[in-house]
Order: C-alpha cells, then structure tokens, then sequence
C-alpha cells in the first residue's frame, strides 16, 4: 500500500498543533507540526512533505515570507496558508505569494481536510496505466499543458505551476472560447461551495498570464470579458494584412 500524504503544520499555537496533528491523524494523513521557520528549513533540509499548512502569522520570519522564498526558489510544495485576518486583502496577498489555497480563523477542522485533500487530488500524479482521454496534450501559441502528467511547457522548457495555477489554467483549456465568470472559474479549479473572492482570482489570472502569456500587459490567451469575468482563447489569428 502507498504511504499516507504526509502534511506539516507550522503553527505557533500549541493548543492548536496539538489539535490538528491528533484530527489529521485520524482522517489517515501522517502529521509533523512544527512551531515556527527555523523549525521548517532545519527540518526541510531532510524531508519533504506532500503539503504545508503555514500560519500567516508566526515568529520570525512569517508565512508569507516563507511563502515567497520557497517560490522565488522554483519550490512548487503545495501551501494552505492560514490567517486569522478576516479582509480579503490578506487572503489576496497570500495568492499573490503563490499559495495554493487559504483559510481562516477560526475554522473547522473538517473544512482544513476538504481543502487538503481538494490541493493533494490537484496535484496527484495519476497512476500508470490510467487511462487519459484523447487531446489531453492542449498547445497554445508556444506553450503546450499535458492535462495527464499536470505540466506546462515553453518549448523544451517545463514551466513551473503551483498547484493552483494549474487548476486554473486547466479549467481554462477545457473550457476553450467559453466566457468564465469568477465565480464559475473557483468551482472548476477549486470544487463546488468554494470561496471566491473578485481580487482573488483576478490575481491568480494576473499570476497565470505571466506563464502563458507572450506579453502579459497584452493577453492573447486568456482575454478579460468586461463585467463579467475571462475566456481562453487558444489561439489568436494574426490580423490580416
């Protein structure tokens, strides 16, 4: 049997840790928790977890920074970032960052393992010998998504997506000329009942069109549809001359 998806809490609430390694053990996750930054990078230098749940607020160095080190480093860990801040803005800041998804506190322990588990499917790799449906290859100007191994390529260059990233593009390519609103492109990427908010996404898009676009101030793929959300357009035909 394949071990259990192991998951890092990094928490300066002990009360909390404690919480959460003893109900992430029950739903069969294989738990570290840890209290602060430098507990992580000693820690990280020997092991790698399959996701991080990283408080927004720690010690230290604090979760966003952490955040954007890892990403700046090309590490694509999936992030569940946690906050005990309740405006949008700072749920925004932590997508901007490059987390994968975000909660508040409180919350439930329940609504911590659906978005686990909801992060880890994203980025599961699928099983050999599954089956793929045909066209699971989508190329666009000179950027091709294999749907099956979840990896963009800029030629002969691999891309590196964050999990949620990849949800959103996927989305995107499935959906080809079809107009998205905001609300309609959180429940493809992220699942049914998810929260979506307008900044939020409008930042993921902002994040996506730099892997995609050939000119991001000048989006040819994934185009805005004014006043109601975005539409991906796999190829633009060059105006006739």
């Amino acid at each position: 049997m394949s071990r259990p998806p192991c998951i890092w809490v990094i928490d300066d609430d002990p009360e909390l840790r404690k919480l959460l390694a003893e109900y992430l053990t029950k739903q069969q996750f294989e738990v570290r928790t840890l209290p602060d930054a430098r507990d992580l990078e000693r820690r990280l230098g020997r092991e790698r977890p399959d996701l991080l749940v990283l408080d927004l607020m720690l010690p230290g160095e604090d979760g966003l920074s952490i955040c954007r080190r890892l990403r700046a480093l090309n590490d694509d860990i999936p992030i569940i970032m946690l906050t005990a801040r309740s405006e949008p803005i700072d749920r925004v800041i932590g997508i901007e960052q490059g987390a994968d998804d975000y909660i508040g506190k409180p919350f439930l322990p329940r609504e911590l393992t659906a978005r686990i588990q909801a992060v880890l499917r994203r980025r599961a790799p699928l099983p050999p010998g599954t089956p793929v449906p045909d066209g699971n290859i989508v190329s666009f100007g000179d950027r091709r998504l294999d749907l099956a191994t979840r990896a963009l390529w800029h030629g002969e260059r691999q891309v590196e997506m964050t999990t949620g990233e990849f949800a959103m593009l996927s989305a995107f390519v499935k959906h080809p000329h079809q107009p998205l609103s905001r609300e309609r492109l959180i429940e493809l990427a992220r699942g049914p009942g998810a929260e979506a908010f307008e900044r939020s996404v409008d930042v993921q898009i902002s994040r996506l069109r730099k892997l995609v676009e050939p000119d991001p101030s000048r989006p040819r793929h994934i185009q805005t549809v004014w006043g109601f959300g975005y539409v991906f357009v796999p190829d633009t035909p060059e105006p006739a001359g």
